[in-house]
């Protein structure tokens, strides 16, 4: 199916400019292969859609012109949640709904139970895609950092075959990821843990983008993983102030300015934004203090 190319015009109405997409083709990929076979084609011309929540905005703002948009929304194969053994496998096309409405994920990483309920409104969390999420890298969105915090496996595919992905060298600058031109993430893989976990942000409103966001998993025998986001151009975790939380909570907020330099914007000075990211790993170390303590 192809959409016939459009004028590449600017609508203009009485109160101001309303942009739409510039012209595209658009198909739908029946799978893998073929969304793959169609990259191939079409390379840096070709942008995959998957949910849509980011992408669609993108486009009708000009911020994004493909020549070719190649839909991967209803290939049954990148969806799904199953486990083997203590690892759980999510595809790539599992929506945030279906992702907190998933007993196994409940069961083995509840993270991302508790994250999901802070995307967006449920409109969104109902078309938007773990794969999507983790693709656009967004560095004020919730999944990342919790595929960081839970140290995951990304699996890609492309012609030439299947590669994973360790999370933390996934993201590699704003809106940027190691996903080569012609590759397609086609999961997330987890190891379950029994580890005291903590997932907190700060946000104006319900539903708006966090100010700052922790999502952060103790580690038996290590330092804990502290990610967070909305704090720079990408996800980020925290190893000083991880490492010194052996020393107290104190410490490890002390620690924290070694490890993130926000940025200021609109909606925080980064002073602000670096005391927010303090509060925010108070709680979290905090409720663990009071866990071992009960």
């Amino acid at each position: 199916m192809t959409v016939p190319p459009q004028p590449r015009s600017v609508e203009h109405v009485k109160r101001g400019t309303v942009l739409k997409a510039a012209a595209f083709d658009y198909v739908r990929a029946k799978t893998v292969a073929e969304a793959l076979d169609l990259l191939v084609q079409h390379g840096d011309t070709a942008k995959l859609l998957a949910g849509g929540q980011s992408l669609l905005p993108a486009l009708n703002l000009r911020l994004s012109a493909p020549a070719w948009l190649i839909d991967i929304g209803r290939i049954s194969e990148l969806r799904g949640v199953t486990v083997r053994g203590t690892t759980l496998r999510i595809g790539a096309m599992t929506t945030h709904a279906e992702l907190a409405a998933a007993p196994d994920v409940a069961r083995l990483v509840p993270m991302l139970v508790r994250a999901v309920s802070h995307i967006a409104h449920s409109a969104i969390r109902g078309r938007g895609t773990i794969g999507g999420s983790l693709a656009n890298a967004d560095p004020a969105a919730e999944m990342p950092a919790c595929a960081l915090a839970l140290d995951a496996r990304v699996i890609v595919q492309s012609p030439a075959g299947t590669r994973v992905i360790p999370a933390h060298a996934f993201f590699t600058g704003l809106f940027e990821t190691a996903l080569a031109p012609t590759e397609i993430l086609v999961a997330i893989e987890i190891d379950a843990s029994t580890a005291p976990w903590g997932f907190q942000e700060l946000a104006r409103r319900s539903g708006d983008y966090a100010i700052v966001g922790l999502a952060a998993q103790t580690v038996p025998g290590a330092a804990p993983r502290l990610a967070y986001f909305s704090v720079g151009a990408t996800a980020m975790l925290a190893p000083q102030a991880a490492l010194a939380l052996a020393h107290g909570i104190d410490a490890a907020c002390a620690a924290l300015p070694q490890d993130l330099d926000p940025p200021s914007d609109l909606q925080a000075s980064s002073k602000t934004r670096l005391a927010l990211a303090q509060v925010l790993l108070r709680r979290v170390a905090g409720s663990w203090a009071e866990r071992m303590a009960a």
